[in-house]
């Protein structure tokens, strides 16, 4: 299958602070909040929703084309997706503007505060997905996920007049998005995907029900963090599936892009959205476990293993022989 992911591309600043945020707002001067946090640990790794699951993607076998842009200083960066088969030959780069950067604190209880600069991502709205299409030889899917909110409705409304089916993925851009940008993001995508907080808001953003919305869209995957994931469709019954506990301490940047790189994989593979939302769990507490939104490997064992012990022996099998054939079990960085 051939899977164009678009979106923003980033370098994440993830800091931890051992405390509790919520031991230092005090009430009544949440109107004057002036904080600074200590932190214990800093790490600077690639990231980018679309780059994050289009490496995972690259991990697993299916060979993406990324579609985002950058600024200057993205050759490194480059080339680490493209040992992982991602193609970013539709990568635009900026003259002018450095490379979209998220800075995030996670504290003990993983609450998260993050700030996102856009900077080249505003470039995005520039780039046109038919060029792709044509040197791709077709597409497949594309998934559109956070980006420049222009370059999102731009990209959803090619897929539309070019017949490409799509994935309306939005996440943490809904709130800046006005009714129509939002309305236009679910003209009849394949799937919708957001988590439990975002499945209220687009609801407040298009101004439509959640049965208008499942009107609009194939299926609805609402991600529910520690209580899993549900698959929602128009006159189907939903499925539900409960997540994979991670082993050991959890870090949940990258946890929802990883999410859709086991659902995205599995659905390439012609497999149901159970068995879907199943994978796609295994991998996001894979990441969990790990700094960064970009692990250096997906081990089809380790996958499988986790499959197993969640799901049981028919999911696990029904998902062997895909995941034993993925390259990314090398390690590489």
């Amino acid at each position: 299958m051939k899977i164009a992911v678009t979106g923003s591309i980033a370098e994440d600043h993830l800091m931890v602070y051992p405390g509790r945020f919520s031991e230092q707002f005090l009430a009544g001067s949440l109107d004057k909040v002036s904080l600074s946090f200590l932190v214990d640990e800093l790490e600077i790794r690639p990231g980018g929703v679309a780059a994050n699951i289009a490496h995972g993607l690259g991990l697993l076998g299916l060979r993406p084309y990324l579609v985002g842009a950058v600024g200057e200083g993205f050759e490194r960066y480059r080339a680490r997706l493209e040992r992982r088969g991602v193609d970013t030959a539709s990568v635009r780069v900026s003259e002018r503007l450095h490379t979209a950067r998220f800075v995030c604190t996670t504290d003990a209880d993983h609450n998260q505060i993050g700030s996102f600069y856009a900077g080249a991502m505003s470039e995005a709205r520039h780039i046109d997905l038919r060029p792709l299409r044509a040197r791709a030889g077709g597409l497949d899917l594309v998934v559109v996920s956070p980006d420049d909110p222009e370059a999102m409705v731009l990209h959803t409304r090619q897929c539309v007049e070019l017949g490409v089916p799509f994935v309306a993925d939005p996440s943490q851009q809904l709130a800046r998005l006005d009714r129509d940008q939002a309305r236009a993001l679910l003209t009849g995508p394949e799937l919708l995907f957001t988590n439990e907080y975002e499945s209220v808001l687009v609801q407040e953003r298009t101004g439509w029900t959640e049965q208008q919305i499942l009107g609009r869209v194939g299926s609805w995957v609402v991600t529910r963090g520690a209580e899993g994931a549900v698959v929602q469709r128009a006159g189907r019954r939903t499925v539900t599936v409960k997540s994979v506990p991670p082993a050991g301490p959890a870090e949940p940047t990258g946890a929802g892009d990883a999410f859709r790189v086991g659902f995205l994989a599995a659905t390439a593979w012609g497999l149901g959205h159970r068995r879907a939302a199943q994978l796609g769990s295994a991998v996001a507490t894979t990441v969990l476990e790990s700094t960064g939104s970009q692990p250096p490997s997906l081990s089809g064992h380790s996958l499988l293993a986790r499959v197993r012990d969640a799901y049981g022996v028919s999911a696990a099998e029904e998902l062997a022989g895909h995941l034993t054939a993925a390259p990314g079990a090398g390690g590489r960085s």
